[in-house]
């Protein structure tokens, strides 16, 4: 059987993957489903990378995998071959279902993974799209934590986990990844698609930019901006910027973030030290005249409803009574469902 032809968007959460998805989806011979997190996983199976908590001795797992992959014929090309049959197998299947030609993977996770991608999947295609730190922390903080930085970052340090993976993976790639910034994507939309269906190896089209002319399943994703626009806006690019200058705790923040981070990999990655806070230095206050800080929040869709609403109840919650009684039905649930 013919291996599948495999295309892995490789991005950070919030840099505008799924506006790029939509895009290259909308093309007649790329399919490009939810994101389907099968490669993440396949890799912390014990032999390259494990987990810390299964519900099995998941050191000795690995330490055992370890041992009988050294005892098969070729040993660790083997191992490598089975984990592709397996990939390709479904991979495979979705798309001749699909009537398509290109497979084309969006889960965020791959980009921490890239390198085993490669080594398993040799001959696929990677598209590496990256966006401004700070923005990248912007759309997070506003998108998932009413504007609450400090609470984001302490939550998930998008910068810290993506941008050195990425980096690595530029620096020792093997491969000829297509690398785009989603500051030139949204702002020359037709010519960067066309590169890109240039590296893929398909022909143009030219309605696939125009993204909200076609049908796509939601998934994971953006929840609101991809779904409101129908094709890319060049004005969110900078959308972040008098945010952060309006509020001196957010851009102090933003700088923890990236002082965290490599130069080398800042340098790699697109954006060098030096300029990522380039004219973000003189912001002026965030609260009004009453010394009240300004918030502004984007109109009340479902989704930012119910992250308003699990935020609120998640407040405290180790210490606070709805914890505890969480705690006690969660033991109670635990009681009842034990083998």
């Amino acid at each position: 059987m013919a291996s599948p032809r495999l295309a892995f968007l490789l991005s950070p959460p919030r840099s505008g993957s799924t506006l790029l998805q939509r895009m290259l989806g909308s093309h007649a011979g790329i399919y490009s489903p939810p994101e389907p997190h099968l490669l993440a996983p396949l890799a912390h199976l014990g032999y390259f990378a494990n987990v810390e908590r299964a519900p099995y001795d998941h050191l000795v797992a690995a330490a055992g995998q370890k041992d009988f992959v050294k005892g098969l014929p070729r040993g660790e090309d083997d191992y490598v071959d089975a984990l592709r049959a397996y990939v390709e197998t479904l991979y495979g299947r979705a798309l001749g279902a699909s009537g398509r030609s290109v497979f084309l993977d969006k889960t965020p996770e791959n980009a921490l993974v890239a390198p085993f991608i490669e080594r398993v999947l040799p001959d696929a295609k990677f598209i590496v799209l990256v966006r401004h730190p700070v923005a990248v922390m912007s759309s997070h903080a506003e998108s998932f934590f009413e504007g609450d930085w400090a609470r984001a970052y302490a939550h998930k340090p998008i910068l810290s986990l993506w941008v050195p993976a990425i980096a690595r993976f530029l620096r020792t790639t093997k491969t000829a990844p297509h690398y785009v910034r989603y500051e030139d994507l949204v702002a020359r939309p037709e010519e960067e698609i066309r590169k890109i269906f240039d590296h893929l190896g398909v022909e143009h089209q030219d309605d696939a930019v125009e993204y909200g002319k076609h049908q796509h399943k939601d998934g994971a994703g953006d929840p609101f901006t991809v779904r409101r626009e129908s094709r890319p806006v060049a004005a969110y690019a900078e959308k972040w910027l008098a945010e952060v200058k309006a509020h001196p705790a957010k851009l102090e923040t933003a700088r923890r973030a990236v002082d965290a981070l490599q130069p080398e990999d800042l340098e790699t990655y697109g954006y060098p030290y030096q300029d990522v806070f380039a004219g973000l230095e003189n912001g002026h206050s965030s609260k009004n005249g009453n010394g009240t800080t300004i918030k502004s929040f984007g109109p009340l869709h479902p989704y930012r409803l119910q992250r308003r609403m699990l935020l609120a109840l998640r407040k405290d919650i180790h210490t606070s009574n709805l914890g505890k009684v969480v705690k006690k039905v969660r033991f109670a649930c635990d009681v009842l469902l034990r083998d």
